[in-house]
């Protein structure tokens, strides 16, 4: 008759299955998010950043157990290093990214008293999305351009920091930029005056993942720099 007990390998495959919870949940997160199955709120903002975390210390916890375990029954060390890599390897991604992570302006430009606004594609594709309006706020190191830059000089600096050109004209270039997982997007566009060119980076969420409009906008900026 069978004992009931858990076989050692059995604990030993479990304890490695639990250091992959989080790998699978973002995974699972991601395709959920950009399937639009969940919402961004929910696929990032609270599996990645609220839930992941949780789970990434107890994997490393598990990770732990299987050491112990190992020290009975040294036939398990495969078990044992697939654990521990996994989970310290997660537990340090994890770690880093939330390091990265905080409260930071979501609506960025370099000129705070006088924002560029968006054309009207733009307005009219974040009004269907139901982004909400935000102030619009200057960044630490982010500067106008003072001269007046050719609309294909702005287009081209935008292609090159990541941004799909969306709209041109010869006072305005549009354009926005989406993340790789979980499709986080920034609107940017540029307002090109005589004497002065402007940028305005705008997320179409308020999550708190840290400076990433300010530094979209820095690199916008640079770029253009580096073409005048």
């Amino acid at each position: 008759m069978p004992s009931g007990k858990t076989s050692p390998t059995a604990l030993a495959k479990f304890l490695v299955l639990v250091t992959l919870l989080v790998p699978l949940l973002v995974l699972g997160a991601v395709l959920a998010t950009r399937t639009g199955m969940i919402g961004l709120d929910t696929g990032f903002g609270t599996l990645g950043l609220k839930v992941a975390p949780v789970l990434a210390w107890i994997g490393a916890g598990a990770a732990a157990v299987s050491l112990l375990l190992l020290i009975r029954y040294r036939d398990l060390w495969t078990y044992a290093a697939a654990a521990v890599v996994i989970g310290a390897v997660t537990l340090g991604a994890t770690q880093y990214q939330l390091t990265r992570f905080g409260p930071a302006p979501r609506d960025v430009t370099s000129n705070a008293d006088d924002p560029p606004v968006f054309g009207r594609a733009m307005l009219s594709d974040r009004r269907a999305a139901g982004v909400r309006a935000t102030d619009t706020v200057a960044c630490d190191g982010l500067e106008a351009i003072d001269s007046q830059l050719s609309p294909e000089v702005v287009a081209w600096a935008l292609k090159q920091s990541g941004v799909t050109v969306m709209g041109m004209s010869p006072f305005r270039v549009d354009g926005w930029k989406e993340g790789m997982w979980f499709g986080i997007q920034h609107d940017v566009t540029v307002r090109i005056r005589p004497g002065r060119t402007d940028v305005r980076v705008s997320a179409r969420d308020s999550l708190p993942i840290g400076p990433q409009a300010c530094d979209l906008a820095r690199r916008i900026v640079s770029e253009m720099n580096a073409l005048r």
